[in-house]
This record gives structure tokens, sequence and C-alpha cells, in this order.
């Protein structure tokens, strides 16, 4: 009875004395102003010109030769689709895919699988509103296996993310790339974060580290972004809302190649390399349209019409003036839901249920 006491005196002196009264009523004092300001969740450093790169751009969308997709829903809430894709003529798609997806407020669950047996899956699981544990495997026959981990924690008005990517211990040591960002709040409308990037081959190598820095200013209808890397450039964005339906965005990649003590390696001049593009996009009732140009000559469109509820066609085409080679692409998707499936979406939208930890 007496050691209890003595530990719980001891116990009491750790957490209640001056110095730790003092940093707590500091800490209280800072989050009250930070409240006061009324700062928003910036998003994360990877996303930083998420609304050009991804809303505005063709990066991820553009394809070439006939491409079949055919998506079969079966519940809504929870979300379960399973999907086949064709495709013919083009370089970058496998002629045949099948895939799965599973979804609900705290568990995403997606895999697929090509004609050449290479799998890929991803699962996330959110452990609460603000945490969430995202992992990616893809797997081919022969080298070339690949296996991430990230942890994404979203607070009220900052974002920070940890990443490993083919994270090992079995040689000995630590090897892999291990990425940490962080993106605060500074001001209802500025966001300040930096990104550090560790990377290590093999343990016969020594380990590297760089560490970059971003920037991101949100007025009422555009928003300004900037990367600075630690390899020598400069990534800078720029998006505008011109309409209720009309946005573009201008993005500006600049690389200083060759820097060192004598302006280049071994005394070498400084190679400057840079690369501008330029891009809109326009909604209209039932499609959209999407083109760009960048300064090395490459003009692309890609046009999505929704011609019913369950079909849609995309055309993609792209031509490179100064390689002197153009792409045509060509997609028709076709969603089938029962009628059950699709009185449940609509009931679902009115529902104020989380979406799935994408």
């Amino acid at each position: 009875m007496e050691h209890e006491k003595r530990d719980q005196a001891a116990l009491e002196f750790l957490t209640n004395n001056v110095v730790v009264s003092r940093l707590r009523d500091v800490y209280a004092a800072f989050s009250e102003r930070r409240e006061a300001l009324g700062l928003s969740n910036p998003g994360n450093v990877e996303n930083i010109a998420k609304e050009v790169q991804r809303d505005v751009f063709l990066n991820n969308l553009t394809f070439s030769g006939v491409r079949a997709d055919l998506t079969k829903a079966f519940s809504v809430a929870p979300l379960f689709q399973i999907s086949h894709a064709l495709s013919m003529g083009s370089q970058g798609l496998p002629p045949y895919a099948y895939a799965a997806l599973y979804g609900s407020p705290k568990v995403f669950l997606q895999a697929s699988i090509d004609n050449d047996f290479q799998l890929s899956g991803r699962f996330n699981y959110r452990w609460n509103p603000a945490l969430v544990t995202k992992t990616s495997v893809q797997l081919a026959p022969g080298p070339g296996a690949m296996f991430s981990v990230e942890n994404d924690y979203s607070g009220a008005d900052f974002t920070a993310s940890l990443k490993a990517i083919n994270p090992s211990i079995l040689d000995g040591g630590l090897t892999g790339v291990i990425m940490g960002s962080y993106l605060q709040s500074v001001t209802p409308q500025l966001a300040l974060g930096l990104e550090a990037v560790w990377n290590r081959a093999a343990v016969t190598h020594g380990p590297e580290m760089v560490v970059s820095y971003a920037a991101r200013y949100k007025g009422t209808d555009w928003i300004a972004s900037a990367n600075l890397l630690a390899q020598g450039g400069v990534q800078a964005s720029y998006w505008r809302r011109l309409t209720e339906k009309v946005e573009a965005g201008v993005d500006v990649n600049l690389q200083f190649a060759g820097l060192g003590l004598a302006g280049g390696p071994m005394g070498g001049p400084l190679r400057k390399e840079g690369i501008t593009t330029i891009g809109a996009k326009y909604d209209f009732r039932a499609s959209s349209f999407r083109a760009q140009l960048d300064s090395q000559g490459r003009v692309g469109c890609l046009l999505e019409k929704r011609v019913a509820p369950p079909v849609q066609v995309t055309f993609a085409g792209e031509i490179d003036h100064s390689k002197n080679q153009a792409k045509l692409g060509l997609a028709v998707s076709i969603e089938a839901a029962d009628q059950e499936v699709m009185e449940q979406q609509e009931r679902s939208g009115t529902a104020d249920v989380p979406p799935p930890p994408f």
C-alpha cells in the first residue's frame, strides 16, 4: 500500500509540476489561436496540384487503340462491382484484364489480373476519420514485384504522410524507398510543406536523402502551387475556373541539370531543361472535353460522352510534332446494374455516409 502511494506521488509530480503545466497552457493557447484563424485541411503534398494534373490535364486519361470496359455493379452500400477490360492496338494496356472492387466506409479492396497473369491489388483501411492506411502490391512473372504501404493522417489544418516502397531488412540492413511529407495551412489561403525521400537500393550502397519544399495558395476562383525540388528543379502550377463549366490550368517544369561547384559536372556548363503545358476542360450537360498543348509540340484532346445512362463513349487523340507521331483511341464503357441496385444508389445519395478510403 505504501509502495503504491509512492508511485502515485511520483506520477503526480511528473504530470502536475510547473513545467508540464506551463507547456500545457502554451499548447492550449496555441490551439485556440489556430482555431480562431479558421484554417482548413490543405490536402497532402503529393496532390498539391491535383486541380491541374488530375482534373484538367490528360496525364492519366489518354490512351491509344480500341478499348471496351464492361462493369457490373452488385451493390452500392457497400460498394461491390466487377469489370472486364478488353483492348486492341494499345502499347500500355493488356489485351484483357479482370478486376473486382469492394468499398465500405472503413475498407477499400481492389484487385485485377490480366492475360499475362500480372496481378495488382490495393487494400486501404480507415482506422478513424483522420488516419488511413493504404497498401498496394504488384506481382508479375519474373522480377519486378512492388509493394508499398502508406499512412495518411489528416488533421483539421494539416496532413502528414509516411510511405515505404519495397522496404526490406532481409539483407542485413534497411533497403527500399521511404518518403515522408507534411503540409500545413498557415493562413486560410496559404499552405506550406516539405517532403523528404530516403533511398537505399542495396546494403552495399550508401543511403541517399533529398528534401523538397512545397507551397499552395488558394484564391477565390484560382489556385497556385509550387514545388522546389532538391535535385535542382522547380515545378509550378496555376489553375483557374473561368466559368461555371470551364476551367483551365498551366504547369511549368524546370530542371537544372549539371549543378556542381564549377557550374556543372567536371566543370561543364550548366544545362537548363523545361517544359510548359497548358490545358482546358469544358463540362457540358452529358459530356466533357479536355485539351492540352505543351512546349515540346504535343497536342492532345479527350472527349467523354454519356450516350445513355449506362453507356459512355471516350475519344482520345494526340499528335507529337517533334517526333512526327500520332495516336488515336476509342473506348466504350458499359455499366450494368439491376433495378434494385439503382434504387439503392438513389437512397445512398441522400444518406450522410462517408465514402470508402480510396
